[in-house]
């Protein structure tokens, strides 16, 4: 089995479904008392959100190089956003990143999509480094198109989801903002930041739903296992 390195605690509420997803799917695999060996760098969010996104990648380059010094065979950020540095690191260590928006492309593909709507942090929407991977894989991303949403999107997942707060209110929110993607011709919609599926998830819709955590929990079993 591989070890694998985990940044996590971006946020903590998305890094324990992370762990508990990685130890029941070695667990599905192999059964017994089998279970992940794995390793957590779990920053501070508090550090991230103080300086921002795009000034954090010494945070996460440096949680990066102490997994790396524990021996691990692959590098997994525990969040959508953090990949906006996924190609930057992976170019600087001689391990793999497991990349979510590959693996999440990669399931588009096997259901023949090729319009999604992407629904995550404000930085995820409006940067272009994850509309720009699912490029790379033939498939058309849309955002809400309104400013207003964006920002009350980003409130939602920094001040509620991230501290593990669910409402109906925000829920009844998501779910307008997805049938308006759907309006505009997404064929399927991914749940781009890792703490979303807390609110909303394929029963809630009857057009395909992408749940990048458990598609990149997915890869990391099959990795570690590989």
């Amino acid at each position: 089995m591989k070890k694998i390195g985990l940044v996590g605690g971006i946020s903590w509420t998305s890094t324990l479904d992370y762990y508990k997803y990685i130890n029941q799917g070695i667990n599905e695999k192999l059964g017994g008392l089998n279970s992940a060996e794995c390793i957590i760098y779990s920053l501070n969010f508090s550090d991230i959100q103080d300086i921002g996104w795009t000034n954090s990648y010494d945070l996460i380059f440096n949680a990066c190089r102490n997994l790396i010094s524990n021996n691990v065979d692959s590098i997994v950020l525990c969040a959508n956003t953090a990949h906006l540095f996924a190609d930057r690191i992976q170019s600087e260590i001689n391990i793999p990143i497991i990349h979510i928006a590959s693996a999440t492309a990669e399931e588009i593909k096997k259901q023949g999509l090729h319009k999604v709507g992407l629904l995550g942090t404000k930085f995820t929407m409006e940067m272009d480094f994850y509309r720009n991977k699912l490029k790379e894989y033939n498939i058309e991303t849309i955002v809400p198109a309104e400013k207003i949403d964006i920002e009350e999107i980003q409130e939602i997942v920094k001040n509620e989801l991230g501290k593990g707060i669910v409402s109906k209110e925000s829920k009844l929110k998501f779910i307008r903002y997805a049938n308006e993607l759907r309006e505009r011709g997404a064929e399927g919609l991914i749940l781009g930041c890792t703490e979303i599926p807390l609110l909303i998830d394929q029963n809630d819709f009857d057009f395909p739903v992408f749940d990048t955590t458990k598609i990149h929990v997915e890869n990391i079993v099959n990795f570690t296992l590989s």
